[in-house]
């Protein structure tokens, strides 16, 4: 059984009917769920994955004025639920303290995103990491009746406000010509075989960013980053392409990343993004970054991002 349904099974027979049974009217007050930083909040926990921050347990989210009215007894009457479930116990590592329990939820989006709500600006935006985004719209709400929580979420799911997007897919862009199709090869030719296993894994983790933000996603945690990147709707010939990246041949690898570009270049076009017909990424970064409104984007280095 993957964590994500356990804890629902856990919320709706066990934590459920005691905030019923305990806070009456109240109850409808109290979002809960389960969403943040771990794999089974993304779907992707096996067996592997036990050895820390799994089991039983939801996340239980109130207002900031609710938190403090009863914030406390909720707290207690969440402390006093059955510590084993379906043969489960929660095995929590001091890094994963407070990834479930009763928490406001304008905590739980500030310490991921840094703010309480959705982001006001672009500069807000921008410096959020990626795959705290994804953190912070991972996983799943099982109840949610005021709504509060769920707005702040179903906003960030909509990903970035485009110049944001524009801006760094531009950079994702130039770095993969750079990394890739650029540096990758000279670095063959020098027989440096340290400096061309940095310039491939430059080039892929900002393939894989570029491949999600096509997509309308966020990049999870790197060791995600694939997993997540093979269920992607768009492009998935050249996440297939990356796939087999590390394991092709020094002499092949030149050749995917110049499938993959082209596969990412056509794309653009097809979506409107570019009219470039070069196949190297420059050009299409550079015309994307013209598309940009915002003065504080445009005026930020290409490969900022």
């Amino acid at each position: 059984m993957q964590g994500l349904e356990l804890c629902r099974l856990f919320y709706e027979q066990c934590a459920a009917p005691e905030i019923e049974k305990n806070f009456g009217a109240r109850a409808s007050r109290v979002a809960a769920g389960l969403a943040g930083q771990g794999s089974d909040c993304l779907g992707y926990d096996d067996e592997l994955s036990r050895d820390h921050d799994f089991g039983p347990g939801c996340c239980l989210w109130l207002t900031e004025a609710d938190y403090a009215d009863f914030g406390c007894a909720l707290g207690s009457l969440y402390a006093s639920l059955p510590k084993e479930f379906m043969g489960f116990r929660r095995n929590t590592m001091p890094q994963g303290e407070g990834r479930v329990g009763v928490m406001p939820a304008s905590r739980f989006y500030r310490q991921l995103i840094g703010s309480c709500g959705v982001p006001q600006d672009e500069p807000s935006w921008f410096r959020i990491p990626e795959h705290f985004l994804a953190a912070a719209t991972s996983g799943e709400v099982f109840r949610d009746d005021e709504g509060g929580f769920s707005r702040v979420r179903n906003a960030l799911l909509r990903c970035y406000p485009r110049d944001v997007l524009l801006k760094k897919l531009a950079a994702r862009l130039f770095v993969m010509a750079q990394a890739g199709q650029y540096n990758y090869p000279r670095i063959m030719k020098r027989n440096d075989a340290g400096a061309a296993s940095l310039a491939l894994a430059e080039f892929v983790s900002v393939a894989l960013s570029a491949l999600h933000l096509l997509n309308g996603r966020y990049t999870p945690y790197y060791k995600w980053a694939f997993r997540s990147a093979r269920e992607l709707p768009k492009l998935h010939g050249a996440v297939m392409e990356l796939d087999g990246l590390y394991a092709a041949t020094p002499c092949n690898r030149a050749e995917i990343i110049e499938s993959v570009c082209l596969m990412v270049g056509e794309h653009l076009k097809k979506e409107g993004l570019s009219s470039c017909r070069d196949g190297f990424l420059v050009p299409h970064a550079e015309e994307i970054m013209r598309q940009i409104q915002s003065d504080y984007l445009k005026k930020m280095p290409i490969s900022a991002g």
